[in-house]
């Protein structure tokens, strides 16, 4: 039985099929595909219970809804591939009648991708409040720095003995400090500026600079795919965003541990819900403490620091610049290994073609 062709259901993020009214599939998506690491060539055509075999939910929902004519969702069971290979899903079947087929339309959503991308949309607007929180106050914080640093270099022309202007020193170097804080604060908000980048490119940039800062104890290991194509991205807020991390990781060592930075290629990621025909991983793996427990679920927060001299704001910003390029951050930590997985599309979220062939004649 030859497979159907439906071009705009190709597009979909969600893992979706096609089986007729004796339960034999006739179309799966490239999402479906991609979810069951099956080919369309091994799915149309074959009975359900030769794809999933032993499965006895998902054809009782099958029933369920062609007795009843209407949409039945079924949450969170277990489907096993011909592959032998487990899967967690929920999944929906709505009758279908589609020009050219009628059937019943199957909508699969895997358990811990649902779970991924709820506590992804949680954390993206607890940080864009915390974020909008901040910079208000950065504001308000910036212009009475200026007021105390004049004031303290004023008195320091007033005073009669050289040994307090040491006192004077202090409120201006600290008035910078903070400063620099607030100006760090409010930086972010750039678009990013695209053109072709090598992520190994700014790999080797980061890998560089934490050599040169912690030349002593840390070892970096390379773990290149070097088959990933160019992406389309800011070359120094991505350099920027890697090197938060990397320089995370080399402080949680305390300067002595290993390093590793490793790339894969993607092949049909959905990052913020949507679709990408390829996408990149990076990885930076450190065999440091770990994440402390308390803030594990906190840490791109601003202001949230698991060292006792940091700012909190190096993933925070990592983050926010990731989230520019339609990819996202994954942190897993436990003591002796702690993961930062960065995910980004070849090609970020919003982008036309002729701004990106712009970007590629630019370079």
């Amino acid at each position: 039985m030859d497979a159907l062709a439906f071009p705009g259901l190709d597009a979909l993020a969600t893992a979706v099929m096609l089986v007729d009214h004796g339960a034999v599939v006739r179309y799966a998506n490239a999402a479906a595909q991609n979810l069951f690491k099956v080919s369309s060539k091994n799915l149309a055509g074959y009975p359900l219970k030769a794809v999933f075999p032993g499965d006895t939910v998902l054809l009782a929902a099958l029933e369920h809804a062609a007795a009843r004519n209407a949409s039945y969702k079924q949450y969170d069971f277990t489907l096993v591939t011909s592959a032998l290979e487990k899967i967690e899903v929920s999944c929906t079947v709505t009758p279908a009648d589609i020009t050219g087929f009628d059937g019943y339309l199957l909508e699969f959503n895997e358990v811990h991708q649902q779970l991924r991308i709820a506590r992804e949309e949680r954390l993206q607007d607890q940080t864009e409040a915390s974020r909008a929180m901040i910079r208000s106050l950065a504001h308000e914080i910036k212009n009475p720095l200026g007021g105390l640093r004049g004031a303290a270099q004023l008195l320091e022309r007033e005073l009669d003995r050289q040994e307090l202007t040491e006192y004077t020193q202090v409120i201006m170097k600290e008035a910078d400090r903070l400063q620099s804080l607030m100006d760090r604060l409010l930086t972010p908000n750039r678009l990013p500026q695209l053109a072709p980048l090598n992520i190994h490119e700014a790999l080797e940039r980061v890998r560089s600079l934490l050599l040169a800062e912690f030349p002593d104890g840390i070892r970096i290991r390379r773990d290149y795919d070097v088959s990933l194509p160019a992406i389309t991205a800011d070359k120094e807020q991505i350099i920027q965003a890697l090197l938060n991390i990397g320089r995370n990781a080399a402080q949680a060592l305390k300067g002595r541990g290993d390093i590793v930075l490793r790339t894969r290629v993607l092949r049909q990621p959905t990052l913020a819900r949507r679709l990408h025909r390829l996408g990149v991983m990076v990885q930076i793996v450190d065999n440091g403490p770990g994440i402390p427990e308390e803030i594990r679920e906190r840490i791109f927060f601003p202001l949230i620091s698991g060292r006792e001299n940091g700012t909190g704001l190096g993933l925070s910003i990592a983050q926010e610049y990731i989230h520019q390029h339609g990819g996202i951050i994954e942190a897993d930590s436990e003591p002796g290994r702690t993961c930062f997985t960065i995910l980004l599309p070849i090609e970020p979220r919003g982008v036309s073609e002729p701004a990106m062939r712009a970007a590629r004649i630019a370079a």
